[in-house]
């Protein structure tokens, strides 16, 4: 039996992944901040992945009740959206606040480090494991009005490259997913004509699925990607941002 934590596993991408892994046959730990739905055979644990206590107290639940912990699915992300300084009619009208920037690092960076470093010792006593991280192709080409994100997002990216290069000689694995535009019930919330402009930029025409997400995280699981590790593998549809 392997098994797998998701975190951000209670809607969305995480959601998806969580299902996938169970039906892959893996025990499945979904996290999450809000309440949620075990998958058959696995557990839900309400994290908050920018406490480390809590997350080191969910980690050695989970691999107590679970046997282990094979592979650790950082998907776990907030948005605090706003530029960095707004001017109207030649006056400053707003700017990123210190808690918009400090909220998004906190759950999208420094929960990614806080999770992966108390899952790691549970990993090599095990013999090796995967671990999944999501970055974003914002990460990959900058974005309007997103500089919080971004930077937890392009931050992952390096951590998942450091990761591989110290963790490999204990048969763990370490990659990162950036997705595209994807169909989530908060993206689906944005106005028609946003939606319309993410679909134009994609070439393949159509925004992901979250199973596009979850199926590319059960792969870079599998044994099939057994010599992949530091690596980014975009799933968006060939997006460019700004084009």
């Amino acid at each position: 039996m392997r098994q797998v934590i998701v975190t951000g596993a209670a809607a969305g991408i995480g959601l998806a992944t969580a299902q996938r892994f169970a039906q892959e046959g893996y025990a499945v730990a979904s996290w999450d901040v809000k309440e949620g739905e075990p998958q058959p055979g696995g557990i839900f644990q309400k994290v908050d992945v920018s406490n480390a206590a809590a997350v080191e107290a969910a980690v050695e639940e989970a691999a107590s009740r679970l046997g282990g912990i094979r592979v650790l699915v950082n998907n776990a992300g907030i948005l605090r959206d706003g530029q960095l300084v707004k001017f109207k009619e030649g006056a400053l009208a707003a700017v990123m606040s210190d808690e918009q920037f400090d909220a998004v690092i906190n759950v999208n960076l420094k929960g990614v480090f806080t999770c992966t470093r108390a899952v790691v010792p549970k990993m090599i006593a095990g013999g090796g494991g995967v671990i999944l991280n999501a970055s974003s192709v914002v990460g990959l080409y900058g974005n309007f009005g997103q500089t919080n994100y971004v930077a937890t997002k392009a931050g992952v990216i390096g951590m998942t490259k450091v990761w591989a290069r110290e963790l490999g000689k204990y048969q763990i694995r370490v990659n990162a997913i950036a997705p595209g535009f994807i169909a989530t019930e908060m993206v689906k919330q944005m106005p028609e004509k946003i939606l319309q402009g993410m679909v134009g930029h994609t070439p393949l025409g159509r925004m992901g699925q979250p199973e596009d997400i979850a199926n590319a995280y059960v792969w870079l699981a599998s044994d099939q990607a057994s010599f992949i590790t530091g690596t980014v593998l975009s799933v968006d549809g060939g997006v460019v941002t700004g084009t």
